[in-house]
């Protein structure tokens, strides 16, 4: 298993070095200078757009899921451990300087993100429960490459409901067996057990109620994270202005205390932001399509606002909490146990249990948007129903199988994984991104005209493949929407 481990690590890196980091640095950039900086320069529009009316049906229901429960749905999948184990395996390899280019990613695939989720409501289609898309669908209609699409959405099947899903179940076993005082063989038995079931409960019901059950999870899980580390900060306020400049002079190889070369801080800080906010992966995408809204770039700036949300608020509280509470990083642990060392050091032996509960919480969420990032997959592959069941239950296995598994072959596994799931999208959003950037003017031109956005097929018509948007009845549903603001 060593052996495996080795290997996976070793192709993981070079694929990263060679090909997905010069990728996804000098994509974002360009998306950054294309669209006027859009990342920055509409944030007061996202959070706008996040409370929009959902447009409804002939009988006065949602279409489908709202803004709101698409941008949870993509929250929780992002925010899960890679915001806990993820930061603190990054800060213990590359030290505090990981945190700034974390930072730095996240701005700068704020860009990507916006252009990808906008491309997987353009050209979206409809389905029983509401809408579908994302990479997949938009490789086929608008590239014309159904082939392409194939090959994104197994590496999709695999990478999320699979690996990752794997990982956050081996996390939360991770974290009950230490609350419990070590290795303790049959907890992650139990554990997996327990969260296969719960899963199965859930996904057995459909993207509705995963849309319900991370609509309650999502924010109240954030916001008693988010507490938690607050309070660990205000404990240890004297050590800030350090963590500050150690995350800034370490970015760059100065006076590294973990003895990082500065080509490995950079690569890591990239990697586990990349696998934290998944911006320019093309995982957003499949939840940012199914949700009804009246013009795609309301949705590209909803999950802009979602990579924020993930890296400058939930990866940044885990950065200070480590930081504070560990400021001799020599020898650390990696991944759950130096957050949890950290939490414990500042809090006490019962925090043990509070961040189970948090863990749980984060994992759980996160296992769902995953599995409906592959069901949505599944679905452009065939929708044969005898299919989805079978990766029902097949993505429940993986479920009790990762939280018996080995971490690093886990994490090792999933870093290849996304790295050729994140080329294969780069390259397809970068042929289609000039239909976004005009889907963005549209937007923009409505706007200053005083009016709530609406799109319609019939204003890019020399655009082909668009499944929905065929009128402006059908997008606003026949409740007239309040155009003039």
């Amino acid at each position: 298993m060593e052996a495996l481990n080795d290997i996976v690590l070793f192709l993981g890196d070079r694929l990263w070095t060679w090909a997905v980091l010069p990728v996804v640095v000098l994509l974002g950039v360009y998306f950054t200078v294309r669209s006027g900086v859009v990342q920055f320069r509409l944030i007061p529009e996202m959070f706008r757009t996040l409370t929009n009316r959902t447009p409804t049906d002939a009988d006065g229901r949602p279409q489908s899921v709202s803004a709101f429960q698409a941008f949870t749905i993509s929250a929780a999948s992002r925010v899960g451990v890679g915001n806990i184990a993820g930061v603190g395996t990054a800060i213990a390899i590359g030290g505090p300087g990981a945190v700034f280019w974390m930072w730095t990613m996240a701005f700068i695939g704020g860009a990507s993100s916006f252009i990808e989720s906008t491309l997987g409501q353009l050209f979206k289609v409809r389905d029983a429960d509401g809408f579908r898309g994302g990479p997949a669908y938009y490789m086929q209609h608008g590239l014309k490459a159904r082939w392409m699409g194939i090959v994104f959405a197994v590496i999709l099947i695999v990478c999320f409901p699979f690996a990752f899903s794997s990982l956050q179940a081996n996390t939360i076993s991770a974290t009950v067996s230490s609350s419990f005082g070590g290795d303790v063989g049959w907890i992650p038995w139990v554990v997996g057990i327990a969260l296969a079931v719960l899963t199965g409960l859930v996904i057995f019901g459909g993207v509705r109620r995963i849309a319900h059950v991370t609509q309650a999870v999502v924010p109240s899980m954030a916001l008693l994270y988010l507490l938690v580390g607050l309070v660990i900060v205000a404990l240890n306020i004297e050590q800030l202005p350090a963590v500050f400049a150690s995350i800034y002079t370490q970015a760059f190889g100065f006076n590294e205390v973990v003895g990082a070369a500065l080509g490995t801080i950079i690569m890591t800080g990239v990697k586990r932001g990349m696998f934290s906010n998944e911006a320019g992966l093309g995982s957003a995408p499949n939840a940012g399509a199914s949700a009804a809204v009246t013009h795609p770039v309301k949705q590209g700036l909803v999950q802009t606002l979602g990579v924020y949300f993930d890296t400058f608020l939930v990866c940044t509280i885990t950065a200070f909490i480590i930081l504070v509470a560990t400021p001799d990083l020599a020898g650390a642990e990696r991944g759950i146990m130096l957050t949890q060392a950290a939490i414990v050091n500042s809090l006490g032996e019962w925090s043990n249990v509070l961040l189970s509960i948090i863990i749980f919480l984060l994992a759980f969420s996160s296992i769902l948007g995953n599995y409906y990032y592959g069901e949505s997959n599944i679905e452009f592959i065939t929708t044969r129903r005898s299919v989805l069941t079978t990766y029902r239950s097949l993505a429940v296995v993986a479920i009790f199988v990762g939280s018996i598994a080995s971490a690093d072959l886990i994490w090792n596994t999933a870093d290849g994984v996304m790295g050729i799931m994140a080329l294969v999208n780069l390259i397809a959003i970068a042929l289609l991104s000039g239909v976004a950037f005009r889907l963005l003017r549209d937007f923009l031109d409505q706007r200053r005209a005083g009016l709530d956005p609406v799109f319609t097929r019939e204003r890019m018509p020399d655009v082909t493949g668009i499944q929905c948007w065929e009128d402006e009845l059908s997008v606003t549903g026949p409740i007239p929407v309040q155009r003039r603001r």
